[in-house]
């Protein structure tokens, strides 16, 4: 389950389904990510009464009932709705508008809404500096010796006598959560329920990710 502390925002959960291009009315590709957010529905609402603040959780995605947690099929039965397989709570203060068992519509965003978008970007697994960090790498004449892509010193032997923590140097590059901020909603299917976003969102293709209304927004 992951959460969003962000106030005051609107949020659908969904799935990438990948990129594609459609025209604008001066006849300019635009370049999209098509997400599928066909089956958001409110799961709880989180009261400062009840719970010691205000949020929405929702869930996106269906799965079989027999492969839920009994404590999880008791929390989707209060909520009168059946077993979600991803869960999100989004901080909000409207919380009165919302109630277990709603359904959120792909039209929750309408057509030119800024929004902040969020994913787990591609596993690149174990990289350099080079590829990682965007090192430069050593020049291959004048008598170097397999020193092309070396990152060179880490850290000088008498002081600090050791590596500082944050050094920049190889490692498992990507699959870490990120957010892209300021994209914007092209068009929306209602009957498909699919959303379609201006430019890149993290993540391949099949994985989820949270759409929410732009916290830099005008």
């Amino acid at each position: 389950m992951a959460n969003a502390e962000n106030t005051e925002r609107k949020a659908l959960l969904g799935k990438k389904l990948g990129m594609s291009q459609i025209w604008d009315e001066n006849g300019f590709f635009v370049p999209v990510t098509l997400v599928d957010v066909s089956t958001n529905v409110v799961t709880a609402v989180k009261t400062v009464e009840s719970d010691g603040y205000e949020a929405v959780q929702f869930g996106y995605g269906a799965i079989d009932p027999t492969k839920v947690t009994k404590p999880l099929a008791g929390h989707f039965a209060k909520a009168g709705v059946t077993p979600r397989r991803h869960l999100v709570e989004v901080r909000t203060e409207d919380v009165a508008d919302y109630k277990p068992g709603q359904e959120l519509a792909v039209d929750t965003f309408a057509d030119g809404t800024d929004v902040d978008v969020t994913g787990t970007s591609k596993g690149k697994g174990f990289a350099g500096t080079i590829k990682r960090w965007g090192f430069t790498s050593y020049r291959r004449t004048h008598g170097s010796h397999k020193n092309e892509r070396r990152p060179g010193s880490v850290g000088a032997c008498a002081t600090p006598s050791r590596i500082l923590k944050g050094k920049r140097m190889a490692g498992r590059m990507g699959n870490v959560k990120r957010t892209v901020q300021n994209l914007q909603v092209v068009s929306i299917d209602a009957e498909a329920g699919i959303i379609a976003i201006k430019g890149a969102v993290p993540g391949p293709k099949g994985s989820i990710v949270l759409v929410r209304s732009a916290v830099k927004g005008a």
